[in-house]
């Protein structure tokens, strides 16, 4: 491995040699990105000496809450608005414990439920997965015989999940830290929770024990339904835009597309070489990308099932017989920028990287030892990674303005499937624009 070379280390671009980074022919990037914030978790007592790791990281729907689990059991909320103010004022300044204390005193003298004050929640049990769910008032329950529920859930509400290493699921009240359900029916680790979008509060989590189940909290946490065909254990889970379609991925190269009105299997996915570990959908719910153990992310269509993108982590490749490549090019997380036109994805080899989508090179890198999840912020502006030694980084979305072509497809595909926009009446470059072969 040839050493990093910079040419100005003031500048937040630099150009890098790095024979993980495969771009064609030509190894020269423009790449660097500096971190603007990170929250450091508190130093563990010398008696938890594991434990300790943030496998997950979330932004609340409207944007007024981060969280991340700490490591130790425990789940910090902060509001996102002053973390920003931080970033801000201080550049790169850590943000403790302390810096929120003015916050954690106005929660305490009674401030309205509705404004975002700091809470550290104690989950009883290694934290593994986030989520949080937001209600819409006219989305009823779907279990339609049931009159009385324990829970109304307003407009205003917002939930937090938390998926525990005992198998449990706790939601929680994010305004007050109060617990209000607790779900106990997987039997391994919860590795994945997502919310549907629509507002349902239909909750779907992926676990160690081979499956998937559906909650509705609007049913008092009622499961509604097991979904199974995963032979070995599922990593991870989300919903496409419309709420109509789930993916999970898991070990064994399993990518697997559900019905969610039918809670059935519409196709698995073919082309992965080992564990599939993340995958998320676009905005437009056009593409879907996937991260595995075998050095790549690769955007599909999910509508025809087919690869459109393929973005490698290891230079050369490795063939399908050593598909898992070596250890430090292992992609453990991804995330699908809100304008879609980017992709984050998390390495071993200690590095984060932003892909802008139809190129084939990172259009700019960072520096990340240890890394385990990424998140980006609800307005796209920021992505957060969390490590395992339970803190979180921040970095800028690279800087792209949509093209107005790109705003009118993220439209279009936001009601129309592949198979629809392949029937328009348009000359075959716009049509392959629109599919996002091109």
């Amino acid at each position: 491995m040839r050493k990093e070379t910079f040419k100005n280390e003031q500048c937040s671009t630099f150009f890098l040699r790095h024979s993980s980074i495969a771009c064609g022919s030509s190894l020269w990037i423009k790449v660097r990105s500096r971190t603007i914030g990170e929250l450091l978790a508190p130093v563990a007592p010398f008696d938890k000496k594991c434990g300790h790791e943030n496998w997950t990281v979330a932004f609340a729907p409207d944007g007024s809450y981060f969280a991340w689990s700490q490591g130790h059991r425990t789940v910090k909320l902060v509001p996102w608005s002053q973390c920003l103010k931080n970033f801000l004022l201080h550049g790169t300044k850590n943000i403790t414990n302390s810096s929120n204390s003015r916050l954690s005193r106005q929660n305490s003298d009674g401030v309205s439920k509705n404004r975002p004050c700091e809470h550290v929640i104690d989950c009883g049990d290694i934290v593994w997965s986030l989520a949080f769910g937001s209600s819409v008032p006219e989305k009823q329950s779907r279990c339609v015989n049931i009159e009385w529920h324990r829970f109304q859930f307003g407009r205003d509400q917002l939930l937090l999940a938390t998926g525990l290493s005992n198998g449990r699921i706790k939601i929680w009240d994010v305004y007050t830290g109060k617990l209000l359900l607790n779900l106990m029916d997987h039997t391994e680790v919860v590795r994945d929770l997502t919310f549907a979008p629509d507002g349902s509060l239909i909750l779907v989590s992926a676990s160690r024990d081979k499956t998937l189940r559906v909650w509705d909290l609007k049913d008092d946490g009622n499961m509604m339904k097991v979904l199974r065909g995963h032979q070995n254990w599922v990593y991870s889970c989300s919903f496409s835009p419309d709420s109509a379609m789930l993916c999970s991925v898991g070990a064994s190269k399993a990518v697997f597309l559900w019905n969610m009105d039918k809670y059935s299997m519409i196709r698995k996915l073919e082309g992965h070489h080992n564990d599939v570990v993340a995958c998320e959908f676009s905005p437009d719910g056009a593409l879907l990308a996937t991260a595995s153990h075998d050095t790549r992310v690769y955007v599909w269509d999910p509508h025809v099932g087919s690869i459109l993108m393929e973005f490698g982590h290891l230079f050369p490749p490795p063939t399908p017989i050593f598909a898992g490549g070596s250890n430090d090019g292992w992609v453990r997380a991804l995330s699908f920028s809100h304008d879609g036109l980017h992709i984050a994805s998390l390495a071993d080899d200690k590095m984060v990287r932003f892909w802008r989508i139809n190129e084939d090179c990172p259009v700019q890198v960072a520096t990340l030892s240890n890394g385990l999840c990424c998140a980006f912020s609800t307005d796209g502006s920021v992505l957060a990674a969390g490590t395992s030694d339970g803190s979180v980084y921040f970095w800028p979305t690279p800087k792209q303005v949509p093209s107005l072509q790109h705003l009118c497809r993220m439209s279009i595909r936001r009601v129309m499937p592949t198979q629809e926009a392949q029937r328009l009446p348009l000359p075959p470059k716009l049509l392959a624009f629109l599919c996002y072969q091109m």
